[in-house]
């Protein structure tokens, strides 16, 4: 286990490459700030859920929420457009086998645990993993208009590839988030008043 926190340490400063493309600079954003966030968010997300009468696993959600992004430490903090360069798949399994390779050192029972997250991530396959894509998502907005707030201009793409993605959430859930979603919008709205 100690190989795997170890190598896992790296994530507090592997810098979010899309800052960096944008021009935001060094130490605006590790993966690790990053996956804290989506932490927080599904935590939050769950917890409303619960509220509303939706059942989720938290345990589950939260730590899923941890280890989405481990595969990062060896491959990278890919941004989106990376994709349209190596493929979809190909991304994929370069992100699935560097996350099996970091798991490796723990026992056969979280290797097992570990990767069936990751996999439910991955493929969206549970409301849970749908709720951290939506927290993935809605922790970078929050990043986005905290940086626009701060001053920063050009980060309109970002806003924008909210709306293209599909992560298959309904009912009550899918309610949830667009409220959050439409809130950010909005504060986002009165800031371009300003």
């Amino acid at each position: 286990m100690l190989k795997t926190l170890i190598e896992l340490q790296r994530l507090k400063g592997l810098e979010r490459t899309g800052w960096m493309l944008r021009g935001l600079g060094a130490g605006v954003e590790s993966v690790a700030d990053h996956s804290y966030g989506v932490a927080v968010v599904s935590m939050l997300l769950a917890d409303e859920l619960i509220a509303r009468g939706v059942s989720v696993d938290v345990e589950k959600l939260l730590r899923m929420a941890l280890l989405h992004d481990w595969a990062e430490v060896r491959v990278g903090d890919l941004p989106r457009i990376a994709t349209r360069y190596f493929g979809a798949e190909a991304r994929r399994q370069a992100e699935r086998a560097a996350f099996d390779d970091i798991v490796r050192n723990c026992g056969e029972r979280q290797q097992r645990l570990y990767g069936e997250l990751h996999e439910d991530y991955e493929t969206r396959a549970s409301i849970e993993a749908r709720l951290v894509k939506a927290a993935d998502m809605i922790d970078l907005l929050l990043q986005t208009l905290a940086f626009e707030r701060a001053g920063a201009l050009g980060l309109d793409e970002f806003w924008e590839g909210v709306r293209e993605a599909e992560i298959g959430l309904e009912g009550t859930a899918l309610e949830v988030v667009e409220e959050i979603l439409g809130q950010l919008a909005a504060s986002r709205q009165e800031l371009k008043k300003k």
